[in-house]
């Protein structure tokens, strides 16, 4: 779909298509700004699309297109072909290199064939030398070969060298692509497509190991109301300290991740829900202990609370059913009263 649009924007009804797009983000007080424009040239051009489907259902709604619902819309839905363009470009500049030191090593390859037959044919006239200008034709020719080679040894090593350097920055461009492509923007946690990723490998792991394995799903409370009361910038402003918060306490190997909006997982891998509770109950209270301010007015924002849910990865469970516990867990604290953290286990046994 994206080569599609693509297409359509290098083609005789481009301009249309960016008016219609121009309009229509006017038209709904979307700010043009590049994600934005990217994203509603999508949901013009194509409505249809998985994209399309939530941008409508958002307007549908009247949820608000703000600066942080953009880039979790890109980061979920753009960046595969942003990404898969990015590779493309490092995996042609590595097959070039590749090509070239083919080449040199070809070329080196054919120098020492060379140097191999003139050694053959001195063997060949030394043992058919008569006299002293025969041997010093043949020992000059000796030294010729040997110089050449030695030079073609030289360029190869530099060229080899100068290979290893550009393979070492291809791999580090890789490696910052990858590293963007798994990152939420607003946070600097994983998103939630790196956050997918890793529970599925953990629980896989887990499983393997017969180890232990907890999860946690993290909501700030009332963060609706805070938005509509206070702004988004200001909300973004607390989803950042709330990261902060669990960022810092899900440091390796643990793993940390915004799953949406205002939501928050957290991995503890070869940790119990017993062991995980204690440090979720920290996070919980280092949340609520803070008064915050509005940055651009000092304003007094009072407390945030947050609600939590967990659960610990039974034999044989996948990893949506363990989310599928954490979720439910999460719920019971928002419908206990908020700001607590509740353990599916728990909630079983007493059940």
């Amino acid at each position: 779909m994206s080569g599609d649009i693509e297409t359509k924007l290098r083609g005789p009804g481009a301009y249309a298509l960016a008016r219609q797009t121009m309009d229509a983000m006017e038209a709904h007080k979307v700010w043009p700004t590049a994600v934005n424009f990217e994203l509603w040239t999508h949901f013009i051009a194509a409505p249809d699309s998985a994209l399309g489907r939530e941008i409508a259902r958002m307007l549908s709604t009247g949820e608000a297109f703000t600066d942080t619902v953009a880039d979790e819309l890109a980061a979920t839905y753009l960046p595969k072909a942003r990404l898969n363009d990015q590779i493309r470009d490092a995996g042609d500049a590595l097959t070039k290199e590749l090509d070239a030191v083919s080449r040199a090593i070809e070329t080196a390859q054919k120098s020492s064939e060379a140097y191999g037959e003139t050694l053959a044919g001195a063997s060949r006239s030394l043992t058919a030398a008569g006299n002293a200008a025969d041997l010093q034709a043949t020992v000059e020719t000796l030294v010729a070969a040997t110089k050449l080679v030695q030079r073609e040894n030289k360029s190869l090593e530099r060229r080899l060298s100068e290979s290893t350097d550009q393979v070492s920055k291809l791999r580090e461009h890789l490696e910052q692509v990858r590293r963007e492509a798994t990152t939420d923007g607003l946070t600097n946690l994983a998103n939630r497509k790196a956050f997918d990723e890793e529970l599925e490998r953990a629980c896989a792991d887990a499983g393997d190991q017969a180890q232990s394995l907890t999860l946690a799903v993290i909501d700030i409370d009332h963060f609706k109301s805070f938005n509509d009361t206070w702004g988004h910038q200001t909300g973004d402003q607390v989803i950042r300290y709330v990261a902060s918060v669990i960022g810092r306490v899900g440091a390796p190997p643990r793993f940390a991740a915004r799953y949406g909006g205002e939501e928050f997982a957290l991995i503890f891998p070869r940790e119990r829900a017993d062991l995980a509770t204690v440090v979720l109950e920290e996070i919980r209270e280092e949340v609520s202990s803070r008064m915050l301010k509005r940055r651009s007015t000092n304003d007094d924002l009072g407390a945030i609370t947050i609600s939590i849910g967990l659960a610990e990865l039974r034999p044989g469970e996948s990893a949506h059913g363990l989310m599928e516990r954490a979720d439910s867990a999460l719920y019971v604290s928002k419908r206990s009263g908020r700001n607590r953290v509740t353990s599916a286990e728990v909630v079983a046994a007493a059940a």
